[in-house]
């Protein structure tokens, strides 16, 4: 389409790519445009329905723009976390949007991103040492409203099964749940809180460890809705009755609205954050600078309450 060139010649150009089956290599038009339309995105796990939807979010307003996704997980390790940044920059996307994984604390492979001059968004689990645009959920809030709705629901000795992992927003949640309960006036009790992974398995093994105690809470927490389903299958294999105890998480999975007793949870809205991610990213890949202006969008949590906190209503 260089106009210098007939129509005639353009013709015959065409039909011969098209009869040597010809398709464009992005790699190497990228070099001569400096430019692939290619956006890699990293999450932890596809396993994870927040991820799945803010990755889909993301991927169908970049197609209005032309751009294809190059998608990589972490698997919550920060060893292929570091191997799929490496292996995108040298698919030469244009950019990164990337969802921390819970190993995650050195972020060299991250500012190597912002050195070679790449769009770089990171989006929910974040950390204050990558200077780049962020779009998290107002996770401080979470946790604060999560312990409020037990706490409204009549629930006084709560329990919160998290990580011991050094993320920010599980550490802000803890923040959100310390900071209802100094609010209500209720004593925070230290053998109530557990720390380890995140999964059906660690709400299981960490409820029984409390009630192994001889303590027995009133209301559990679950650091995401995988720990509070782990927690619901402990509290029926010790015979306690639900939403007697009651159990909360968050992410508001798709099986949390499927599950006996269905399961309260805090929605992070996934597709809000995925739009958010790629309006950020278009807004960037326009400037000369694209670290000119650093923004952070603070999306507020929305509690889904269900069966299982349902004490006196729901």
């Amino acid at each position: 389409n260089v106009p210098t060139i007939s129509e005639a010649t353009r013709q015959l150009v065409l039909d011969k790519a098209k009869e040597l089956n010809y398709s464009v290599n992005k790699i190497a038009s990228s070099l001569s445009s400096g430019k692939s339309n290619t956006i890699g995105v990293i999450v932890p796990t596809m396993q994870i329905h927040f991820f799945a939807e803010a990755v889909h979010s993301i991927e169908k307003e970049l197609k209005k723009h032309n751009y294809s996704l190059l998608l990589y997980q972490s698997n919550e390790s920060l060893e292929d976390e570091v191997n799929g940044v490496k292996t995108l920059l040298e698919a030469q996307v244009d950019g990164i949007i990337a969802s921390l994984s819970l190993e995650t604390q050195e972020t060299a492979h991250f500012q190597e991103v912002i050195k070679q001059g790449k769009c770089l968004v990171i989006f929910d689990r974040t950390h204050k040492n990558i200077p780049s645009p962020v779009v998290k959920l107002d996770d401080v809030k979470a946790g604060y409203i999560a312990t409020q709705h037990l706490i409204q629901q009549g629930y006084k000795n709560i329990a919160f099964i998290t990580t011991d992992k050094e993320i920010s927003i599980f550490q802000d949640r803890f923040s959100g749940f310390e900071a209802a309960l100094r609010e209500a006036n209720i004593e925070q009790r230290e053998e109530l809180i557990i720390r380890g992974d995140l999964s059906i398995e660690a709400g299981i093994k960490g409820t029984e460890q409390i009630l192994r105690s001889g303590i027995q809470p009133d209301a559990f927490i679950g650091g995401d809705d995988f720990t509070a389903v782990g927690i619901i299958q402990a509290l029926k294999s010790a015979a306690i009755d639900i939403p007697s105890t009651g159990v909360i998480g968050f992410a508001n999975q798709t099986f949390s609205s499927f599950i006996t007793p269905t399961l309260s949870s805090i929605d992070q809205q996934a597709n809000k954050m995925g739009e958010e991610c790629a309006k950020l990213f278009l807004k960037m890949v326009q400037q000369r600078n694209p670290y000119e202006v650093i923004e952070q969008i603070v999306l507020d949590p929305i509690l889904v309450k269900r069966n299982s906190t349902s004490r006196i209503d729901n």
